[in-house]
């Protein structure tokens, strides 16, 4: 019986070793590598061809959703599980639309982990039931999100400013300059029409994106 590998991406070792035991409780799951930052995900997607990667998005350097970009569009038929802290309907939308095929909070049970890893090794998508739900009442209600028109790296800068970073903290955790983090917070203020960071962040609450 051929083993469903598996590519671990999280930049917390500790989160990792939990996941891989779980995940290698099975007889036909094998984790083949592991990676902390969206950089090394790509780097090791390349080398060691995993059938699926499962993989948090909020990282250092790039990002995860960044990483899903470049890593889909060197193959677009790559089988991408996310597994992520963020429990809102905007990252799992994201992600889907960057071509992950599934997405799960960490809180999940491990049999909903093991499901979504077969479920999608056999070319089905999976998304966690709260979360499925959460989307299908945002588009039932017709409620367009005003975050939805901001590129992939102004919504991690929007993130992190909402969160209360500086400009300087945001730039050294995803590996950009300050002059260029900057630029995307004056994209950002106009797209959202926000005037300060305190507006950014009751945006981001009113979205559910953080707790206020």
């Amino acid at each position: 019986m051929s083993q469903i590998k598996i590519l671990l991406v999280d930049d917390h070792a500790v989160v990792r070793m939990g996941f891989k035991m779980l995940i290698e409780a099975e007889d036909d799951i094998t984790v083949i590598g592991e990676a902390e930052s969206g950089e090394g995900a790509i780097k090791l997607f390349q080398e060691l061809k995993p059938d699926i990667i499962v993989m948090d998005i909020t990282m250092p350097g790039i990002g995860g959703i960044e990483a899903i970009d470049r890593i889909m569009a060197k193959d677009k038929n790559t089988k991408i599980l996310v597994l992520s802290a963020h429990e809102d309907s905007v990252h799992p939308k994201r992600v889907l639309n960057a071509g992950a095929m599934g997405y799960l909070t960490k809180r999940s049970a491990a049999e909903e982990l093991i499901k979504a890893i077969k479920s999608i090794h056999q070319g089905k998508r999976y998304l966690e039931p709260s979360i499925a739900q959460q989307m299908a009442i945002t588009q039932l209600s017709g409620e367009t999100n005003p975050v939805e028109i901001l590129s992939d790296r102004e919504f991690e800068v929007f993130i992190a400013l909402a969160k209360g970073k500086s400009t300087n903290d945001i730039a050294d955790t995803l590996c950009l300059s300050p002059r260029t983090v900057g630029t995307h917070l004056y994209n950002i203020k106009q797209k959202l029409n926000a005037n300060n960071s305190a507006e950014i962040a009751l945006i981001a609450i009113r979205c559910g994106l953080i707790n206020p």
